[in-house]
């Protein structure tokens, strides 16, 4: 799955469906989950709008969460080009998938893994890349906004409802904040 599939919560999502679920709902969800890569292109297409279709196809195709921030950042800082954007699409592949098929494999001799941890790993990656993004004050506002709907609402909230709800609600958040900080300016 790995190999094919180039982003790795809809994998955990579908994995975590897969005794349980129609196929039908696993894709519909997988789907859901990867509507965030339409923001992701929304935001560097300005920066791509000079390149021929193929090569927006081919960058598309292989951007994940941690190529894009990658991407995104060099591109802010007057240094991206499609060039750099494809060598982190492929730097992070290139590991993605033997690394899935060796934890796999790997992961099956090792008892009791959920007592190292391993499952902060994914949220403290996200964290990082999202801590490299905060721009003043509505950047931490709508952080700050979702981490405490996400919380919340994974306990009140059923399935994965709460991450759509934190993010919508961290978005209206850091938006009202924008507008407040523009207005005072």
């Amino acid at each position: 799955m790995s190999a094919i599939v180039h982003a790795g919560s809809s994998q955990f999502a579908a994995l975590g469906m897969w005794l349980s679920a129609t196929p039908s709902a696993i894709m519909l969800t997988t789907l859901i989950i990867n509507l965030r890569h339409l923001l992701m292109g929304a935001s560097v297409a300005p920066y791509l709008k000079h390149l021929p279709l193929r090569w927006k196809m081919l960058l598309a195709l292989w951007m994940s969460d941690e190529s894009y921030a990658t991407a995104i950042a060099a591109y802010e800082r007057g240094r991206g080009s499609e060039w750099h954007f494809l060598g982190a699409n492929l730097c992070i592949w290139v590991v993605w998938w033997p690394s899935g098929l060796a934890g796999a494999v790997a992961g099956q001799s090792i008892p009791d893994l959920s007592r190292y941890g391993l499952e902060m790993v994914f949220p403290l990656a996200f964290i990082g890349l999202a801590a490299s993004f905060f721009k003043g004050r509505a950047s931490a506002v709508a952080a700050g906004v979702a981490a405490v709907a996400a919380v919340l609402g994974a306990v009140w909230l059923p399935g994965n409802w709460h991450i759509i709800g934190a993010g919508l609600l961290g978005s209206l958040a850091g938006l009202a904040a924008a507008r407040e900080g523009g207005a005072r300016s």
